[in-house]
């Protein structure tokens, strides 16, 4: 699967897209939680060019520069510095809501595919429920209440994000719960949670990760939709949509403040969606190994 997406020009460009991001957000995330558990600030910043949070209000509004990339805030601050501090926190929400719907629509998936009948019936209108309204619109109404914290975000994506994965592990139960492996298994005595987990849930990886390779992106772009609305933002921990937020205040006149933000959301969902985009043509056999 690697040496096809190498060999693509788009799967390779997504590759390094999404590489770079995940390893940076990697490394830059310990730093921030060892700096957070030590009590040492300095560490969260020891890899940037500057402090993120160096407030200095006679370097406001520096345009690019040597000196500062991207330029600086209204506040003095750095913009890529704080673009680089914030990337971290986008990847966690990403991971954690993906794997959170794929588990959760997995298992309602594979309980309305297996058991079939009403059960099949009552989970399947639930879904229907919930595609029917935009997931934007559902977060907000789960979040808003819980005061739009950052874990309520995160909260409020899983809840709302896991419909697609199980009409996903529905329609592939349905496929394969009565091919001849499955019978082969249960004469062999194999539980019925063993039968759901090693032979349909991890039977349907493959497709269900290119599928969520794709998906990161969506959950970045509505999490960064979020924090633009100022919902889940934590001041002062920089956010990418509530940095494009703050600068629209200062467009056309301070173009760089709204622009690098806004353009770091648009480079990482397009790495997903080429990523996912050629991970899925793969799986489908339109591109070989």
């Amino acid at each position: 699967m690697l040496k096809a997406l190498i060999r693509d020009k788009a799967g390779l460009l997504g590759l390094i897209i999404v590489s770079l991001f995940l390893l940076w957000s990697l490394i830059q995330g310990i730093l921030e939680i060892l700096s957070s558990y030590l009590r040492k600030q300095y560490l969260g910043y020891i890899l940037l060019p500057h402090n993120p949070y160096q407030y200095n209000l006679q370097l406001a509004f520096h345009p690019p520069s040597s000196t500062f990339l991207l330029g600086t805030n209204a506040e003095g601050e750095d913009i890529f510095s704080r673009i680089l501090y914030a990337l971290p926190r986008d990847a966690f929400v990403a991971i954690v809501v993906v794997f959170s719907a794929i588990i959760i629509g997995g298992i309602l998936g594979i309980l309305a595919g297996y058991l079939g009948g009403i059960i099949d019936e009552i989970l399947m209108r639930v879904t229907d429920a919930f595609l029917s309204l935009p997931a934007l619109i559902l977060v907000i109404a789960i979040t808003v209440p819980l005061k739009a914290t950052f874990l309520a975000t995160i909260l409020g994506l899983a809840i709302v994000w896991w419909p697609t994965y199980a009409r996903f592990y529905r329609a592939q139960t349905l496929r394969i719960k009565n091919m001849d492996y499955i019978s082969a298994a249960k004469l062999s005595g194999v539980s019925r949670i063993s039968l759901f987990y090693r032979y349909i849930f991890l039977n349907s990886v493959d497709p269900v990760l290119a599928y969520a390779a794709l998906d990161f992106g969506n959950v970045i772009l509505t999490y960064s939709t979020l924090a633009f609305l100022g919902i889940g933002i934590t001041p002062p921990i920089p956010e990418l949509g509530e940095m494009a937020a703050n600068g629209v205040t200062g467009l056309p006149q301070y173009w760089w403040w709204a622009l690098f933000p806004g353009l770091t959301i648009l480079i990482i969902v397009i790495g997903f969606v080429l990523l996912g985009d050629r991970l899925q043509d793969v799986v489908a056999g339109r591109i070989a190994y």
